[in-house]
C-alpha cells in the first residue's frame, strides 16, 4: 500500500493541491487550538492549516514521499508538523493525548476501520473534536461515471452515517450527513462526489 502512495506524492505538483479541504477549513477554527492528530495526512495541506491558525500538529502517514512533501509545504508557510511514517497499526501515542483528531479522506481497509476508529478515539481527551469527511458508499457510482472524483474502489472501506454513529457513539454529534459535493483538490479529486461528514465531541 505504501509503495502506491509513494508514487502518486513523487509527483511534482501537490496530489490534492496545497490549500487544506474546505469542511475541514470550516470547522477547525471553531474549536480553540491545542494538540491535533492528522493521522493518513499525505502531504499536509491540512496539518500545515492547522498549524497556521495556532494548533501544534502531529501527523501520521504510510508515504516517506508524503511526509516530504508535507514538511515542505510547512517549510514555504513558516510552521512545523510532527511528521511520522510508519503503518496505522503500529502507531503508539499517550492516551488522551489531543485535543482534536482531522480524519479527512482517511479510508482504512473495511475489516479494520473500526477498529481504527477505537484506537483513535482512545487518543482523544474527553470534550475534544473528530472533524471527519471521506466518501461515502454512494462514490462508488459516482467514481464509475467520473474516475478523477477519486476514492476507493472498495465498497467496504467506504463509509456509511450508520457505520459513524456505531463507531462513534461515546460523541455528541454535532454534525453527521451524507451529501454530494463538488469536489476540486488537486488532479486526483475532481467533480462531484458523495461523502459522509462528521463533527463530534468526546463525551
Amino acid at each position: 500500500m505504501s509503495q502506491k502512495w509513494d508514487e502518486r506524492y513523487a509527483e511534482p505538483e501537490f496530489a490534492y493541491g496545497k490549500e487544506p479541504n474546505e469542511f475541514f477549513k470550516t470547522w477547525l477554527p471553531n474549536f480553540e487550538p491545542g494538540t491535533i492528530l492528522m493521522p493518513a495526512e499525505g502531504e499536509g495541506r491540512n496539518g500545515v492549516f492547522a498549524a497556521r491558525i495556532g494548533w501544534n500538529v502531529t501527523a501520521f502517514d504510510l508515504s516517506i514521499e508524503g511526509k516530504s512533501k508535507a514538511l515542505k509545504l510547512a517549510q514555504e508557510h513558516h510552521v512545523t508538523l510532527d511528521y511520522t511514517v510508519g503503518d496505522f497499526e503500529q502507531l503508539d501515542l499517550g492516551p488522551e493525548s489531543f485535543d482534536a483528531i482531522g480524519l479527512i479522506y482517511a479510508h482504512f481497509p473495511g475489516a479494520m476501520k473500526s477498529a481504527f476508529h477505537h484506537k483513535l478515539d482512545g487518543y482523544l481527551k474527553p470534550g475534544g473534536a473528530i472533524i471527519f469527511e471521506a466518501f461515502s458508499k454512494r462514490n462508488l457510482q459516482l467514481k464509475q461515471q467520473n474516475p478523477k472524483v477519486g476514492g476507493p474502489d472498495d465498497l467496504n472501506t467506504l463509509f456509511s452515517t450508520a457505520e459513524i454513529a456505531a463507531d462513534f457513539h461515546n460523541y455528541e454529534i454535532l454534525l453527521l450527513e451524507e451529501a454530494e459535493i463538488e469536489l476540486n483538490e488537486g488532479k486526483y479529486h475532481i467533480g462531484t462526489g458523495s461523502v459522509v461528514r462528521f463533527v463530534g465531541r468526546k463525551k
